[in-house]
This record gives C-alpha cells, sequence and structure tokens, in this order.
C-alpha cells in the first residue's frame, strides 16, 4: 500500500518538470552524509577534515594526512527508501588533495498498479509490475592551499543521473565551490556554495512508457512534461571552534547558517532569500569516545487549525575511534520535533595508517 502511494507521488513529480527553474530540485544531494555530521545537524561546513569534507566542504580535504575511506548507509520513509553513500579521498602533496564519491538514494520494487484493469473492466493482478526509481550523485572534489597561511579551497565536479524505472531518465552537471580559513587562536570559517553553475538536469521521457500512465492519477501526467531542470543555488557559512580541557576532553563546536535564494518556510524568510540555523557539539574524550547533539532545519509549520508554530530538528549521536576505524551512529529528529521523518545513521570510515 505504501509503495502504491509512492508510485502515484512519483507520477506527480513527473509533471512537476513543467517548471524548468524550481525551488527544490536534486534534493536527494541536500540530505547530507556521515552519522557524525548527522548527530551535528550538518552543522560541519567550517570543521570538517576528513573523507567526508567531498560533501560538506571540499577545501576541508587538505587536512587529510593518509587515505581514507568512508561508507553510510540510511532509510526513509519506514524503510521504503534507501540512502546509501561512499567516498575515497587523498592527499596529492603537502599543498593540494582529491576526493571522490557516489551517493545513491532509491525506492525499489514499486507496485505499477496502472494496468490493473483491463480495457474490459476486468480486474487483473498479472498485469501489475514492478520498477524502481533512482537518483545518483557522482562527485569529484578537488582541494589546495592559498598563499595566505590559513586559507584553502576546494572545487566540485558534480554529475546527476536520475532514473524512474522506464518512463524517465536524466543527466545533470554542476559544480560546488568552498573555502576555510583558521586563525592562529583556532577559530575556524567555512564557505560552501552548491550549484554555483544553477545544476542542470536534462531529462529525457519514454512517450509509449509515459502514455501508459497518462491520466492514471486525475488532472495529472495530461500533457508531457518538460524536459530541462535547473537546480538554483545554495550557501552555508560556518564558524567553529574547538576547546581542549586536560589533554583529554575536547569539544568540538559550529554554528552555521544555511542560505537559499528563494521564498520558503525556513524560519527567515523573505521574497528571495530564506535562512535557518543550525548548531552542533562534540564531546570527545581521549580522542576515542564522542557523543553529539545539535539543532537544525527550523521551519515555520502550519497546523490543522490555520495557526503557525515553529519546528525544528534535534539530532544526536555517538561514534568510537580506534587507530584508523571510526564507526558512528546519529539518529536525527529525535522526538519527531520537525516536519521531517526520523531516521538512524549508520556510517564506517577507515583511514589507511591501519595498514602501515
Amino acid at each position: 500500500m505504501k509503495k502504491n502511494l509512492f508510485f502515484v507521488l512519483f507520477l506527480v513529480s513527473c509533471a512537476a518538470f513543467s517548471q524548468t527553474v524550481r525551488k527544490y530540485s536534486n534534493e536527494f544531494m541536500n540530505i547530507g552524509v556521515d552519522a557524525a555530521a548527522f548527530g551535528m545537524s550538518n552543522a560541519v561546513v567550517a570543521s570538517t577534515s576528513d573523507v567526508n569534507s567531498g560533501y560538506w566542504n571540499p577545501a576541508g580535504l587538505l587536512k587529510l594526512e593518509d587515505k581514507q575511506f568512508s561508507l553510510m548507509h540510511a532509510s526513509y520513509f519506514a524503510n521504503i527508501a534507501s540512502y546509501d553513500y561512499a567516498a575515497f579521498a587523498m592527499p596529492l602533496d603537502d599543498k593540494s588533495a582529491v576526493g571522490l564519491s557516489i551517493i545513491r538514494f532509491g525506492v525499489d520494487d514499486i507496485l505499477n498498479t496502472t494496468q490493473l484493469i483491463d480495457d474490459e473492466g476486468n480486474i487483473n493482478y498479472d498485469r501489475i509490475s514492478l520498477f524502481s526509481t533512482a537518483d545518483y550523485g557522482f562527485t569529484f572534489s578537488y582541494a589546495r592551499k592559498l598563499p595566505l597561511d590559513g586559507l584553502q579551497y576546494g572545487i566540485n565536479a558534480k554529475v546527476i543521473r536520475r532514473v524512474i524505472g522506464k518512463f524517465a531518465s536524466s543527466w545533470g552537471f554542476g559544480l560546488d565551490a568552498g573555502i576555510q580559513f583558521e586563525n592562529k587562536k583556532g577559530w575556524q570559517f567555512g564557505i560552501m556554495a552548491r550549484d554555483i553553475t544553477t545544476t542542470f538536469n536534462a531529462w529525457s521521457i519514454d512517450e509509449e512508457e509515459f502514455a501508459t500512465i497518462q491520466g492514471a492519477v486525475e488532472g495529472q501526467n495530461q500533457e508531457l512534461p518538460e524536459s530541462t531542470e535547473i537546480t538554483i543555488p545554495k550557501l552555508q557559512l560556518g564558524m567553529a571552534k574547538k576547546f581542549v580541557y586536560d589533554y583529554d576532553y575536547t569539544l568540538q563546536t559550529e554554528l552555521d547558517l544555511n542560505v537559499r535564494f528563494a521564498e520558503t518556510n525556513d524560519i527567515f524568510s523573505s521574497s528571495s532569500t530564506s535562512i535557518t540555523p543550525a548548531l552542533g557539539l562534540e564531546f570527545g574524550y581521549i580522542d576515542m569516545i564522542f557523543v553529539r547533539g545539535g539543532v537544525g532545519n527550523f521551519q515555520n509549520v502550519q497546523q490543522l487549525d490555520g495557526n503557525e508554530s515553529v519546528g525544528f530538528q534535534p539530532n544526536i549521536g555517538v561514534g568510537f575511534k580506534y587507530k584508523g576505524i571510526y564507526v558512528d551512529y546519529a539518529l536525527t529528529d529525535i522526538g519527531d520535533q520537525s516536519a521531517a521523518l526520523y531516521s538512524n545513521v549508520f556510517s564506517v570510515k577507515l583511514d589507511w595508517s591501519l595498514f602501515r
């Protein structure tokens, strides 16, 4: 039943292509990666410093001392959708580093019931078929130090592949750019600009397959959708500081501002710009055990009675590090405080120093 509902939603989304510039496009690329970052409500753009920097801010790849590999898995919508991520990064020399990553967000084995009733009005369950829909993001990252001490930059080149069964598929291309700066007092600052080229998706629609679902949802899918889609830029600004107590105890703090150049339900919103803050904390003990917490995704939520309230998303997480092995877990949206659904996120990271 849930997968039938998902099928209807995907049919509606096909029709939404008619607007080439949309507030929400390629949103699977904005979910985030790494359970450690999720535990801090994704407030890591200034402090990120490992293989996952290729996603959060490629400038952070310059803090790598050796090759690293990362894997992550999460489930959404009561385990209907799977979200997976893998990444590899390595330093080239003391002034540059590179990284590769792939993201997949997919729903598999969706029931296609549009042909359930034949031309004579009879129900024939043999006419039910299955299909899958999946979004892929492939990213190549490059980072380099600048002449000014403590300043570094990074660039992402992205290839987007989206597939909706046999009905439609698309290719997209875009660029991200990030900067990090750390002063002599240990304050860290970061800027991440996503889709700075307004990432472009070109859709190919199978007209024969489209004809089989045309009119399946009343008032939807009556006309062939447009074949192009543009993702508008987004900006993330961050400030971080790490405090050390008695050598064994650390506290990593970061405050981020997430900016969209469109009107949304973010807590600060105008006709052209929307901003929502995120705060993350990480408490560490002997650089082995980590406890994390964060709050973000502040949204104006419309209640059933017509009143508005402010929703927010609190996250928690834990991590364990032994030599070059990192294991992290995060629980997002604890207490169901926001409009988003909670999710369990697991990730593993390996540092090549483990094998030396």
